[in-house]
Parts: C-alpha cells; structure tokens; sequence
C-alpha cells in the first residue's frame, strides 16, 4: 500500500495527477462532494443554523473504502479545487473519514501540471475554516430560501413551483427584459446615405450627419441636394489603435464561447473542466484576469518564436472587481507550445482560450482611420465617409476580430479612394430611409452572464447553473419569437425624386431568453411579496457577505441570523395575506353565452377560461399554443382557441381531428397521435394537409428491418433517436450511426435491451401493480409508479437476490405500507358540490385590459 494518499474529486483529475506522481502515492476520487444537505426536509436547525450533513446512499460505499484506503496511509493529501466549494469538498472528506490533523495535508493548484502539482506537495497548507464557512452559508442561505419560498408558490401560484435566491434574480431581469419589449414604443426618423462618384469613377459610400425627424425635412433636404454642386471638403487622416482584451475569466470565457462558437454556459463548463482535469488549461472557475510571470514568459517565447519580436508586448492586466482574488489566474492553456488538443469538442474552445491568452500580451494593432466630408455650403448638413485600414496588425494576428449582436451594425473597415479637398463629386443616388428605434435585446445566455455579473449578483461557480435552473424549470425558454411585418418609407435620389412604401420584417428572435406564462406569474408574485430578496442591490449585497466570510472578517452563522430574523416572519405574513395568482387577465365576454372570458394559468398550464367557477354550468377551457402568452393574448384570439379540437373527414376508414394537448397542436389519427409540423397554424389543418402529415408519419414509422420476424422502425423523440421493437423503445447511442444502421447495429441493440429487461425483474406481480427490480443501486420495489425501499433482514443485512426470489407478495405489502400507510387504500374522488364549495370563497371579477 502507498504511503501517500491523494483525494481529488474527479477520477479524470485523479488520472492525470497520477502520471505525475510516482509509486508512493495511490490517487483516488471522491466523485464530487461526499455528504450534502439531506435531499428531504430542511435539514438546518434554525436556531443554531447547524447544518445536519449526511452521506448519500450512493456514496456510502465509496466512503467506506476512502476511509480504508486513509487508514493505511502514513499521509492524507486533499487535492480537490481551489475554490470554496473544493475547499468544503476537502473539510467534508477530513470530517467523515475522521483524518487526524497530522496526517492530512491540504493542497491546491490552478493548474494540473507535474511542476504544479510538485511545487504544491512541497507547500501544504491546512484546511482554511474561512473558506469553508463562506460555502456553508451559501448553501444553508440558498436552502432556506427554497424550502420557505418554494412552499409559499405551491399554496399561492400552482404546485411543484420552486423559488431560489439567484434563480428567481436572473427570472427577474429576463422577465423585466420581455415587459420592456412589450411595453416599448418605436419612434422613426429618416437616415440619409449618399453614394458619390470621384472623377476617377469610384464609388464613395457615405451617412449625413443628422438624421431626420418628420418626412417632410428629409425629402426636402433632398430636393435642395438635387441641384446641389458637391464637393470634398475636408479630409482627415487619424492615426489610431486597438488594443486586446484580458485573458479569460469564467464569465468572459461563456461569453465569448457563446458568441464565437455557439456554446450554451453548461457546454462550456462542461468542456473546460475536461480540459483542465486533463492538464491542458488552468482552473477555470475564476474571476482574476492575472497571469503568473511564468505564463507572461511563455506567451512571450511564443509569440516570439511564431511572428515575430515586434508583435509581442508582455503586459500585466488587473480585475476592476474588488471581489476577484488576483492570486488565482485567469483561464489560460498549462504549455503555450501545445496550439491544439485532439478532441474535436475540446479543440475549438482550447483554440479560443489559446489565442485569447497570447492576444493578451502582444502588441496593439495599429490603424489609420481616414474621413472624408462631402457636402456644399449651401446645405445644413453634410456628408460623411469614413474607412480604416489596419497599418500593423498586432494581436488580430492571433485573434482575429468578431462583432457580435450587440455592436454597431458600422462597417468602417472599407478602403476609401483617393480624393483631394475641392474634388467635384456627383452624386449617384441619395436615399432617405424611415428607420425605427429598437428595444433592448432579449438577453442571450451570454448576455445574462454578463447582466449578473454586472450587477454582483453570483460568482464564477454559480453562472452555468442558475442558468440552467431557470431552463429546467421551464421559466423561460428559447422558443422562436416570430417576426411582425410594417411598412416604412423610403425616399431614393437619382435624376428625379421618388417615394417607396416597402415592407420590413421586425421583433423576430430565435435563441433568446423568453419567459413563459408560469416564469412571469412567479416573477410578479414574488416582486410583490419578497421586493427586497429580489433586489439587485440586496442580492449582491449577499454576495459580498458571503465574500467577506470568505476573507475572515464576517462570521457565517452570524450573517444566517441577520437575513434570517427578517426573512421567516415575511412567509409567514405572505402565507397568511397573499391572495392566491395565476397570471389572470380578463378579456371580454362571449357573445354567444354572455360569460366572462379570461385567460390564466390552470393544473396544466396557460389556458383560456369562458365562465366563472363556481357557475351552476362548468366553465369550458382551451389550451393557449406554444407561440402565445397571457399577456398579450387578444380576446379574438382567445374565442379562436374554443374551435379546436375540430373533426376532418375520415381517413382509411379512421376518424381524423385536430386537437392541442401538452407538446403542442396535433393532428390525431385513430388512436394515433402526429405533431403538426412547426409553424404551421393548426386552423389551417384541412383534409388535404392532415393526410399529407399522416402520409409522412407512416412513411416514418415504416418498418426499417425485421427482428425475429417481428418489424422494426426508427424515430427521434424527446430523448434523441431511438429505434421501436415489439412495443419497447431502445436508445440508439452516439457510436451508432442513426441514419445508416446495419442489421447488425439493430441486432445488437435490441438483445442489448432485452437482456437488460430480463435482469430486470427479481419478482413481478402484474395484477397488483408490484414489481422488485434490479436499480442503479440495487434492488427497490416498484408499485405504480412509486418506488419503496427495501428493508434489512432481521439480523440487520441487506437482502440478497436470491432471497428476494422467495419473498411473497403480502411480504412486500407490509414493506410498502410501512413507508406509505396509505398506499392500498381505496382513493375517493372528492364529489362535484365539495369542489363548488372551495372555489365559491372567491367569485371571479372582470379586470381592466
């Protein structure tokens, strides 16, 4: 057995670090964090905030050899990350395996390099508390907040809602964004560009320098042009420079990775860590943009070597954030001679935080800007052309220029020809164009990583998952924001004046942030009840709190009490006060019954309502489309949601209608089931389209092959691709080729699965819904859709297998109604008039569009 024990927390680190270590030293993983909050109840006493910290089943057999494995060592080396949460990781790992002080070490190292790791070994430190206490009180504060909060939605919005204390901020901006855009009004107003011709017969593209307000001034600033006699009058040469950007933080790297590469905040994170377990870039959760001398010398041998000795300029850079910790690094590659890795996925972004970092320190670019003025005093405005040219071209050399979505839609980097002050220039054509202002943009993921951190709220480790959340949630989502159609205006120049009314497409988005119905509904509840835990201010405040834990001059469990003593008597006064919402907008009466129409969120969803609750007759509802919201719903649009489901003609002897459930409008077709295609407007659905989408879908179910004489057929569903034998859909994996599948792929799947079902069951009892099963984990017992766990044998052992086997059934009858007393009961349906009675407390009243 090795001397040295080294505990990392993933085995892709454990595996690279052991490659640098030699025969004395065994390294193993802890796979993430060993013990946590418990995931049922709140597991915080409230009144210390003592934290009851337990092992996870899954883990608990690893723990058991971790702590075998520490016995035997002379020296325990903790070697998870240097942040807080490797911090915590490290003091859960000491705490559990009950590490004696002497023989644990603790170390770190931004970098998985042998000379890192060695230079580390040779410098161990202790656990620092500090950092520990400032991840445990970010994990009690965010657990309080979600246990108390998340209740509260449950009563007061709709079941199964969740509220978190950086979830609910990043709905917040993303839901404030969409109101925005709804509620702005564009304003026009009239550009002018002018294309010149130059005695050498060369164009020159140019922008008059004001823009008009009214039609009026822009067409008669060109009538006055008409005749007009232009000239060059001025030209003007600038001198100047750009100058690259720091290496990467987290948040530059999501950023930057989104807006060049197209990856979401999760992928990214995902790649990089890969990267980083496997020594090719440093730790990559870090808010520093500083660089060790050893990397600054590096780039430099670098950029030397590859262009040349003018193209490098050593610089250091310093973070503008007093929160950042300047002793990390920033996000840069391990050897600087190494240009590529070899897997593809990991490449692309390696690339970027390749020549980001040697971009860093090279020298500026240096370019000459030359404008041009064209115009006649006789006319109040003139012209302007303007061109760059790179002279030098410093770091673009490595990195190249991008412009992303938010920048200036300007291209200046055109060449201009050659003109002299006095020139004569005619005009080939002037345009006056009615150009409308835009609101602000839909936050992208980079976008809101870059809102956040603008605003203090998170740090580096929490961005990707916050993220994430609000998608998981189903708050917000990137469904396509079809775009509206208006006509502008346009005035042209040429011999003569002409006008043009055309047509623009605008407000269109794909792959932006967009609340749901439900994500907004939250938002509002919360503003309202909970202002002050979704302030800006307030939430980054927290931040800073958790920060100075962090350095020593707050105490944790101090700082819990302060937010505490306010926060509980807020829930209770919002359970007791709060009346219930559901987002419910009234939006006129039915002309056929005269009942009140109302749109809302319902069991299922965003829905429309004709009558009240608690009417003698139900109300009838409809389910809102995928590409409608409550907010901006039209009462006509509603009253159309009331014709569907509609019956078609028949079709192969099987009854046809369209309908809209769940997933969107369908056409169903027997007992079948088909999604209409993607922007089709399911009203539009005649018999002639329905069979054209029934054709297509028994085109795709038709069987691809045969197994055992039994058909086989493909599709791609929720989960990916798939292929459909007797009844059981089988996932087909990445190594398969999906569109070229060979018998032999299909065979082998599908005894794969087969294999799988029949080791599956231990004991089935299908008339009573009651299976025990093979699990991840070990056996469980399944009845419905419930699973139960399995108890201990008498003397206190796990059950075997084979003692399963022989288990009757009224056996595991009283296991399960040990954990459920419930669970055989007969389930009575609650009667009509006791519905009545709980809705009828509060009569529905027409609210103001």
């Amino acid at each position: 057995m090795s001397k040295n024990l080294v505990i990392v927390e993933s085995p892709a680190k454990a595996k690279t670090i052991q490659k640098y270590l030699g025969s004395d030293f065994e390294v193993k993983s802890s796979f993430g964090h060993i013990r946590d909050l418990p995931k049922k109840g709140m597991g915080i006493n409230l009144q210390t905030f003592t934290p009851d910290y337990e092992v996870s089943a899954d883990k608990k057999k690893l723990v058991a050899e971790l702590k075998a494995a520490a016995k035997k060592a002379e020296i325990v080396w903790l070697a998870s990350d240097e942040d807080r949460e490797g911090e915590a990781i490290s003091w859960h790992l000491a705490q559990e395996l009950k590490l004696k002080e002497e023989q644990t070490k603790r170390i770190v190292f931004h970098e998985i390099t042998k000379n890192a790791i060695l230079k580390a070994i040779e410098n161990p430190r202790k656990i620092d508390q500090n950092l520990v206490n400032a991840q445990q009180a970010r994990r009690i504060l965010d657990r309080i907040v979600g246990f108390e909060m998340s209740p509260v939605l449950w009563r007061k919005v709709k079941t199964g809602l969740s509220a978190g204390r950086v979830q609910s901020v990043a709905l917040r901006l993303v839901v404030e964004r969409e109101k925005e855009i709804r509620d702005f009004q564009a304003i026009s107003s009239y550009k002018v560009e002018g294309t010149f011709i130059n005695n050498e017969k060369q164009e020159i593209s140019s922008k008059l320098k004001k823009d008009f307000v009214k039609e009026t001034e822009a067409e008669a600033f060109l009538n006055q042009a008409q005749n007009t006699e232009f000239k060059v009058l001025n030209v003007e040469k600038k001198p100047g420079t750009r100058s690259a950007s720091a290496p990467f933080t987290t948040s530059t790297l999501q950023q930057e990775a989104s807006n060049r590469l197209g990856y979401n905040v999760t992928n990214t994170m995902r790649i990089a860590q890969r990267l980083y377990e496997e020594g090719f870039i440093t730790y990559m959760r870090t808010d520093s943009v500083n660089l060790s001398e050893e990397a600054i010398n590096g780039a430099k041998s670098q950029i030397i070597s590859e262009f040349g000795e003018e193209y490098s300029k050593p610089k250091k850079f310093t973070t503008k954030s007093a929160s950042a910790q300047e002793a990390h690094e920033a996000i840069r590659p391990t050897d600087f001679s190494l240009k590529s890795v070899p897997d593809a996925q990991q490449n692309k972004l390696y690339q970027l935080i390749y020549k980001r970092t040697l971009a860093s320190q090279m020298a500026n670019a240096k370019i000459e800007k030359t404008v041009i003025e064209i115009g006649n005093k006789s006319l109040p405005q003139h012209f302007e052309a303007v061109g760059e040219v790179i002279v030098f071209e410093g770091f673009l050399k490595a990195y190249g220029i991008v412009k992303n979505d938010d920048d200036d839609a300007e291209d200046n980097s055109k060449l201009l020809p050659k003109v002299n002050i006095g020139e004569i220039l005619t005009y080939k054509k002037i345009e006056a164009t009615q150009k409308f202002t835009r609101p602000a943009a839909r936050y992208t993921e980079a976008g809101l990583v870059k809102k956040l951190e603008e605003l203090g709220i998170g740090r580096p480790s929490t961005y990707a998952p916050t993220i994430q959340t609000i998608q998981n949630r189903e708050y917000v989502d990137k469904r396509e924001i079809e775009a509206q159609t208006r006509e502008y205006l346009k005035l042209t120049l040429t011999k003569t004046l002409k006008k043009e009314i055309l047509e623009e497409k605008f407000g269109g988005d794909k792959n932006k942030f967009v609340p749901t119905d439900i994500g907004e509904v939250v938002t509002d509840f919360l503003t309202e009840n909970f202002a002050e835990i979704l302030d800006y201010g307030f939430t980054a405040k927290v931040e800073q709190d958790f920060d100075d834990i962090a350095n020593g001059s707050e105490k944790w469990k101090e700082t819990l009490q302060t937010f505490y003593k306010d926060f509980h008597p807020k829930i209770e006064d919002v359970q007791e006060h709060a009346e219930r919402a559901n987002g419910e907008r009234f939006l006129g009466k039915d002309p056929k019954s005269g009942k009140n129409v109302y749109a809302r969120i319902g069991r299922f969803g965003p829905m429309v309502q004709i009558g009240e609750q608690d009417d003698e007759e139900k109300p009838t509802f409809a389910s809102l489309m995928a590409n409608q919201n409550i907010s901006t719903l039209t009462f006509e649009e509603a009253l159309e949601l009331f014709k569907i489901p509609f019956d078609l003609s028949d079709y192969e002897g099987k009854k046809v209608l369209v309908g809209v459930g769940r997933f969107g409008p369908y056409v169903k077709w027997g007992e079948t089931f088909i999604s209409i295609p993607k922007g089709m407007d399911p009203f539009s659905v005649d018999d002639e389209h329905a069979i054209e989408i029934i054709e297509e879908k028994k085109k795709t179910d038709a069987p691809i092959t045969n197994y055992k004489g039994n058909p086989v057929t493909k599709g791609t569903g929720r989960f990916g691709p798939f292929i459909k034998y007797d009844g059981m859909f089988i996932n087909v994996p990445k190594r398969y080729n999906f569109e070229n599948l060979s018998q032999n792929d299909i065979d082998e799947l599908i005894e794969a699965k087969l294999e799988k079902e029949a080791n599956r069951y231990i004991q089935q009892w299908p008339d009573e819904k009651i299976s025990i099963e093979n699990a991840r984990w070990g056996p469980i017992i399944k009845h419905g859709k419930n699973i139960f766990k399995i108890p201990k044998t008498k003397s206190g052992e796990k059950y075997e297998v084979e003692d399963l086997k022989e288990v009757v059934l009224e056996e595991v009858k009283k296991w399960i109604t040990a954990q459920d007393k419930n669970a055989f009961k007969e389930k009575v349906k609650p009667k009509k008039a006791a519905a009545k009675k709980a809705t009828a407390k509060k009569k529905a009243t027409p609210k103001k569009k």
